[in-house]
């Protein structure tokens, strides 16, 4: 057996930093608008060296990065990876470990999304990307076989925003799509036996709003539904998919201001102008209990893939997100890690708008990017509580006297196995 379950391994440290930066690399087709390559197009791609320096500087010892499929397979079964080479350099140079997308919304055009050929695709090229990886390093491979199966089933399959622009399709494509994960795993064992695997999704909150309680039941099935690819891959729903308990290796969470709302479907569309539940609202669900609830069903270790917010919000999220953690972590939730992400400001889906969502912006033309200075200092702040990774009986620096001696504190009961260190009680 490939995996191995997490208590068979209390004391493995997944991931070199505790908090990682990731390149927003998405690939596909809008609507009424050419193929994405965010890549490209926040020059990523031309200032991967300077990029990683920046990470390492910070103290971000992992990145996740997207393969650009269609420029990898232009023809089918010719795999050209000359495209990710910049970047793995770039890491080998700096020390980094890198998570790979291997599908990130977007496929050659070649290949048809809904057919039993890209399932083999997926495998073959993953397996490819994984032989070819092991000659330009010598660590064991970290892979998102296809992300966020959940949003992407929903995006491309039934609200119809992205290619291919089908609609009420989702749960066909969903189920399309994990059957290809799970072939592009046993693909890329067959290669590198010690590969390990992030299966990211957004983790969301929905309810019914107050005024309309016949919508209880509908808002909670929604809810769960967020759970259906990690539930078919480990063989729990539509078992004829192949899916088995060996194949939840990693849990990735996304998690962003708008990931909680209130019902409110129009047959399987949401509608445009939904409901967010605020913070500030009482029936927001803390962080914690999300994360909480998600290592209760799966108990694997939680990597939160994705998290971040726009403007003058970024700090102040982040601020929120690393407080929950902790709490989470307290109370026994296998945390590994966190990713920024995006890492560096990019084109908007949809209108090409500068988005002002990372720690980085744009690149001038000799590839300097101006730091947002507000969540530099925020990073900064909890890279002091969750970076110092003590002796068994040491305490964790809290946010609020990192970078001053933390006063003695009595050792939390909750023994967090996956990094041997103890958290400060609240």
């Amino acid at each position: 057996m490939h995996w191995k379950q997490e208590n068979s391994i209390p004391h493995q440290r997944l991931f070199k930093t505790f908090f990682a930066g990731g390149f927003e690399c998405s690939t596909h087709y809008p609507k009424n608008r050419p193929r994405l390559d965010l890549v490209a197009a926040t020059h990523h791609d031309m200032f991967a060296w300077q990029d990683y320096q920046r990470l390492k500087e910070q103290g971000l010892g992992v990145a996740r990065e997207g393969l650009r499929w269609h420029l990898v397979e232009k023809t089918r079964g010719h795999y050209d990876f000359s495209s990710a080479l910049p970047i793995v350099r770039a890491a080998r140079a700096t020390g980094t470990q890198v998570i790979w997308d291997l599908c990130h919304f977007g496929w050659p055009d070649h290949i048809n999304i809904f057919s039993p050929d890209f399932i083999a695709a997926l495998g073959s090229y993953g397996a490819a990307f994984a032989k070819w990886l092991q000659n330009e390093t010598d660590q064991p491979g970290l892979f998102v076989p296809v992300n966020e199966i959940s949003f992407f089933s929903w995006a491309a399959g039934d609200e119809g925003s992205i290619f291919p622009f089908a609609l009420g399709r989702g749960f066909e494509l969903k189920t399309q799509l994990v059957r290809a994960a799970i072939n592009a795993m046993n693909s890329i064992w067959s290669v590198m036996p010690k590969a390990r695997f992030v299966h990211v999704d957004p983790i969301i909150h929905v309810i019914a709003a107050l005024k309309r309680p016949e919508d209880k039941p509908h808002a909670e099935a929604y809810r769960l539904s967020q759970f259906q690819s990690w539930d078919m891959i480990s063989g729990r729903l539509c078992p004829e998919l192949g899916g088995n308990e060996k194949y939840i290796d990693i849990i990735g969470a996304n998690f962003y201001p708008h990931n909680q709302w209130f019902y409110n479907l129009n047959g399987y569309r949401r509608v445009r102008r939904f409901t967010p539940i605020t913070r500030k609202h009482s029936s927001y669900r803390p962080f914690r209990e999300m994360l909480a609830e998600l290592y209760g069903r799966y108990r694997r270790p939680i990597f939160i893939a994705e998290t971040g917010a726009e403007n003058r919000l970024r700090a102040g999220w982040f601020r929120y997100v690393c407080e929950e953690t902790r709490a989470a972590m307290q109370a026994g939730v296998p945390v590994q890690g966190m990713c920024l992400y995006p890492i560096l400001n990019h084109p908007g889906w949809t209108d090409g708008r500068h988005c002002h969502n990372a720690l980085w912006d744009y690149a001038d033309a000799e590839g300097n990017r101006k730091i947002y200075e507000p969540l530099a200092r925020e990073l900064n702040r909890w890279q002091k509580v969750f970076e110092h990774r003590r002796e068994p009986g040491s305490h964790l620096a809290t946010a609020s006297s990192a970078g001053a001696r933390a006063p003695a504190l009595r050792n939390s009961k909750e023994s967090f196995s996956a990094f041997e260190f103890h958290l400060p009680e609240l």
